[in-house]
């Protein structure tokens, strides 16, 4: 393969931070989350989200506890000003959700951006952006740096024009391609935009900082945003925001890094939808600090509900190994996991009646199992199913949860022989009630002769 055509990023972008403090810290709280789908992820489907189908997505959002939603880019297209218009027309928002919309910095698109929001009571953010890396800058743009920055200025001050004087609307700004853009020249330009706006406590400015392209190992990107993170001009009004994709495969870690050095927002799509590989993904990321004692503050009890409004709204299935909410996720096939979880199971409950507390309310701690499934709405019906590659555990628990028989060790290993043979001549799965079959046969039959 060409390898040789490619840079690393240390070529490509300098890296200032030498002495990192992120790795010594850790995630206590939830950041705040802000779910993109109806922008990002709705511009990268084959077949866009008609009305119907944005609507009843952003009910499930507000519904999961979302507090900040990025509705559209209203000066894109008729459909997405209409929505935003819809939002506030039929009070789709309760008051204590925040709006976003995005627009680029342009005079004539922030007009109808702008547009699109008045009369709409809940608090807005306008959200600009404009690409600041080297090679957009050249390539894209064809313009210079110095001429990018006065783009990027012109735009603010259009913003600030046009809408400074609504008092429920925040400003947004996006160095898109931040990862690649020259960090001397991305901190200017952010602190010349706070100073602009006026950023204060009271009405703080989010920049947000996107991993547009994923091209470096999530400590990269960690450094960069403890960077800016550490040398902000008025940091305490500016909330510090990122925006990962996936083009690594490592935009969840990107995030929670992203967040230890310093990050208080994060946009990405519930299930990970986007361009490309798609952006962060907010379900993995807010049950990840589920699985680590801390509450991530999004409703996601019901999983499979969600996932069901996401394929029907995005028209994209959710693979069965999708983290948490595939199929597949809280299922074990291999014997060794099964008679582990077996075990588990049984002392969990054996715990639980020890301490005189309810199962649901005991430390979790079940082999293979890092979430108890409940938590999500799952039953435990599939976390363990057999075939030819299970064990006598499986077997065992399938039939003791099923139909209450209980099977010495010596009559688990003996059984499981025979449906070992059996699994061999089909190539199936075979369900608890098949089981219960075999058993029969096996030994009801016997002691019926």
């Amino acid at each position: 393969m060409p390898s040789h055509r490619y840079r690393d990023v240390y070529q490509r972008v300098s890296v200032p931070l030498t002495e990192r403090q992120w790795p010594d810290n850790r995630i206590t709280e939830a950041p705040l989350w802000v779910p993109v789908d109806l922008r990002d992820g709705n511009q990268a489907l084959t077949e866009p989200m008609d009305p119907d189908r944005k609507r009843r997505f952003f009910e499930m959002l507000v519904a999961m506890g979302y507090k900040e939603i990025e509705v559209g880019y209203p000066s894109a297209s008729q459909a997405d000003f209409d929505f935003v218009r819809l939002i506030g027309s039929e009070g789709l928002a309760p008051e204590d959700v925040s709006i976003v919309v995005f627009t680029p910095a342009r005079r004539d698109l922030i007009e109808r951006t702008v547009e699109s929001v008045r009369g709409i009571t809940n608090d807005v953010v306008l959200h600009m952006y404009c690409a600041t890396a080297p090679t957009w800058r050249d390539v894209v743009l064809g313009a210079s740096r110095a001429d990018v920055a006065e783009l990027i200025m012109a735009g603010a001050r259009d913003i600030l024009e046009l809408a400074g004087d609504l008092p429920n609307v925040r400003f947004q700004f996006s160095p898109e391609v931040f990862m690649l853009t020259e960090p001397d020249f991305v901190l200017d330009i952010c602190d010349r935009i706070t100073t602009l706006w006026d950023a204060r406590p009271e009405r703080p400015v989010v920049l947000n900082l996107p991993a547009t392209v994923e091209v470096a190992t999530p400590n990269v990107y960690a450094d960069q945003i403890e960077y800016m993170h550490r040398n902000l001009a008025r940091r305490d009004s500016v909330i510090l925001s990122v925006h990962p994709h996936n083009d690594r495969g490592t935009g969840i870690a990107c995030a929670e890094l992203a967040v230890l050095a310093g990050a208080q927002r994060v946009e990405g799509c519930v299930f990970g939808n986007g361009e490309r590989t798609g952006n962060v993904d907010l379900a993995v990321l807010a049950l990840n600090l589920h699985a680590q004692g801390v509450d991530p503050m999004i409703d996601f009890s019901d999983i499979d509900r969600v996932r069901e409004t996401v394929e029907y709204c995005t028209r994209l299935p959710i693979h069965d190994r999708h983290p948490y909410a595939g199929d597949l996720v809280y299922t074990a096939f291999s014997g060794t996991h099964q008679d582990a979880i077996k075990k588990g199971f049984a002392e969990h409950r054996a715990r639980a009646q020890r301490l005189g507390l309810p199962e649901r309310e005991i430390p979790w701690q079940i082999p293979y199992l890092p979430i108890d499934p409940a938590d999500v709405g799952r039953s435990y019906d599939a976390v363990i199913r057999v075939n030819s590659q299970s064990g006598k555990g499986g077997i065992a628990y399938l039939l003791q949860q099923e139909y209450g028989i209980e099977m010495s060790r010596r009559t688990q290993i003996e059984f499981a022989r025979h449906v070992q043979r059996y699994l061999d001549r089909t190539g199936t799965e075979v369900s608890a009630q098949r089981l219960r079959e075999l058993y029969a046969e096996v030994y009801e039959a016997d002691s019926m002769a």
